[in-house]
């Protein structure tokens, strides 16, 4: 068999795959959930195993039973902790009014619209940016942060029990069986490639554990300095914290994740402030929030990036910011936070069985 049809035909199985992972998304998700799971329960699992009391060892089953609860314990006293703070403040943004609001800026929205009349063409000048921004901010207010909040949640609450039993289960057998999922994984693919593909395996392994676990540590060290920052200024710790997991959680999605933290950050300071003066109370403190905010992302560029992913993806920031634009085309927010995940999959496939080709040599060289 010469080299092209061996191309053809690792690339038809890789297609076939990519297309089955798709098509059963759910049980992928579940899967890949579950896997997680199982290497933050690993540490405790072999915790418990050490016990021992005169001749007794206790049983695996019971360490993986206990790390299971003890994971769900912190999973659900976090989301007990954060779910009615971010609530309350989501009750408080919709009902803002938000004309009201925009009015608090009449003397500089104001001298924009004249800026407009004056000096920008014709064809532009029955643009008023008050407008503008009282239907922005309502959009944002009414449609992104409570409709499609709830309604996404309330899609998710309709098969949390499912996904709850289902991602139990199999972290039980992960944990308890050790190299299960690899070995399902390495089943996919035809015996004699079978070392290559555990090679593959290893990598996406380490890869994506130093990825993933650099991500949760960036996202809670600016959720801390973000709410540290604004309870400094003077925003309420309820409001503080709230701010501070939004921006955490968007600073996932890279590059514009921080600058849509940002604006809502400012929306949330403006909307829970209404009584103040503007030129006295509203202004300055919106400044200091903006200096929070920048402190924290030059902290995340210059500390947090350098020191947590220094070893994670290995690829060309260049190379990255493309990888994140046809991502965001195609499957928009989501995509981009799939982005990195599955292309150092693919970096990795492509360095063990397509090697040959410039331009693959070229994009996993650091890998």
């Amino acid at each position: 068999m010469n080299k092209l049809a061996k191309y053809i035909i690792l690339g038809t199985g890789l297609a076939i795959i990519i297309f089955l992972l798709w098509y059963f998304s759910n049980i992928v998700v579940y899967v890949l959930v579950s896997a997680v799971l199982s290497l933050v329960g690993k540490p405790i699992v072999e915790l418990i195993g050490r016990i021992k009391i005169k001749n007794w060892h206790p049983p695996k089953a019971l360490g993986v039973f206990i790390a299971l609860a003890t994971l769900w314990f912190l999973f659900i006293l976090f989301f007990r902790v954060m779910i009615p703070l971010v609530v309350s403040q989501i009750n408080e943004l919709s009902a803002v009014n938000v004309p009201s609001m925009i009015s608090n800026f009449n003397q500089p929205l104001e001298a924009i619209d004249n800026f407009i009349k004056e000096y920008l063409p014709e064809s532009i000048k029955g643009f008023s940016i008050k407008s503008y921004l009282i239907d922005a901010i309502s959009s944002v207010v009414s449609v992104s942060i409570v409709t499609d909040l709830f309604s996404s949640t309330a899609s998710l609450l309709g098969s949390l029990i499912i996904a709850a039993f289902s991602i139990s289960f199999i972290t039980f057998f992960f944990l308890k069986d050790e190299g299960l999922f690899f070995e399902g994984v390495t089943m996919l693919f035809p015996e004699k490639i079978e070392k290559n593909i555990k090679h593959v395996l290893s990598s996406i392994n380490s890869l994506l554990r130093r990825y993933f676990i650099g991500i949760v540590l960036q996202s809670t060290g600016i959720m801390l300095l973000d709410t540290l920052g604004l309870l400094i200024v003077g925003l309420p710790f309820q409001t503080a914290i709230v701010i501070g997991l939004f921006r955490g959680i968007l600073n996932v999605v890279p590059y514009v994740g921080p600058i849509i933290g940002t604006l809502m950050g400012l929306i949330i300071g403006i909307a829970t402030n209404l009584d103040m003066n503007f030129t006295l109370e509203m202004m300055p403190l919106l400044i200091a929030m903006l200096v929070v905010f920048v402190s924290v992302q030059l902290i995340d560029n210059f500390v947090f990036q350098p020191l947590i992913f220094s070893s994670s993806v290995h690829a060309h920031p260049l190379e990255i910011f493309i990888v994140l634009l046809i991502a965001g085309s195609v499957g928009g927010i989501l995509g981009m936070l799939l982005a990195i995940p599955s292309y150092t999959v693919l970096r990795v496939f492509g360095k063990e069985f397509f090697n040959n080709f410039r331009v693959v040599r070229k994009l996993t060289e650091k890998i």
